[in-house]
């Protein structure tokens, strides 16, 4: 990561922090989930950045991006996305988005506004409405406002005792980011979300949806999904649970990579 930059686009008025591995090649932005940062995507990008621009975007109220007060619905999270590609002009981007950000990829996409090549969606946040209140009602904000207040060697000890197979290094970048997470990030899982059925039914690119074998986007769904839009194909990863880019990042590298090259 010492070669790659780091720096701001303003985007939505917003500051948007941004790490880019950089070079003349086709530009890759990727999207992390909520509590994540662009940095999060490390070994992901690694594996890409020989053939691609690899763009890692804190979102608004997560890394060294801006936290205003207001405006962390999808729809918000969308409009900063395709400021930014505006802003440092790319062109023709492929979006790739994990979780929360792969609704934001998808999103941006249904618009139609960000001139994208193809988009990548690693078990995006696409929750019925049920779901959608449950997790509200949850304590998961709760939860994080407690974390807040923890070091982020007790961060990393507990996340390494939870999930012992994830690298040192994704650990550390996860304690790291989850810090700089401000609560008001959790106004996104106000529902109603927008209906993922409608939103996937408006991409018009290229389409990998990547799921894990304990996903949010069941098989299930992806093959309903496939049926809503021929534009999109489905990839599963084993032993890897909502958490994939975490679980499995090489893995994951080689199916964007192989997904990648069969757009050229």
């Amino acid at each position: 990561m010492t070669t790659w930059s780091s720096a701001v686009c303003k985007a939505s008025g917003i500051d948007i922090h941004y790490l880019r591995t950089g070079g003349a090649k086709p530009p890759v932005v990727m999207l992390h989930g909520l509590m994540g940062s662009g940095a999060c995507w490390t070994p992901v990008a690694r594996a890409l950045e020989g053939e691609f621009d690899v763009v890692m975007p804190d979102a608004r109220g997560h890394g060294d991006s801006s936290a205003p007060n207001l405006g962390y619905r999808y729809g918000d999270l969308a409009s900063d996305v395709v400021d930014l590609i505006r802003g440092l002009e790319l062109s023709y981007p492929v979006l790739v988005g994990h979780s929360m950000g792969g609704m934001t990829a998808a999103v941006a996409a249904s618009r139609g506004e960000g001139q994208l090549r193809a988009l990548v969606l690693v078990d995006p946040t696409f929750l019925s409405p049920e779901r959608q209140r449950e997790v509200h009602a949850s304590d998961v904000a709760e939860q994080h406002r407690q974390a807040l207040g923890f070091q982020k060697s007790e961060l990393v000890a507990q996340a390494r005792a939870r999930s012992p197979r994830r690298s040192p290094e994704l650990i550390e970048l996860q304690a790291e980011a989850r810090l700089k997470t401000c609560l008001s990030a959790f106004d996104v899982l106000t529902p109603p979300n927008p209906d993922y059925r409608e939103v996937v039914r408006a991409i018009d690119v290229p389409t990998l949806l990547v799921i894990g074998d304990s996903p949010v986007v069941t098989l299930e769904m992806a093959t309903e999904l496939c049926g809503i839009n021929p534009c999109v194909r489905i990839e599963q990863v084993r032993d890897a649970g909502h958490g994939l880019p975490f679980d499995q990042p090489e893995r994951l590298g080689e199916l964007l990579a192989s997904f990648l090259a069969d757009l050229t």
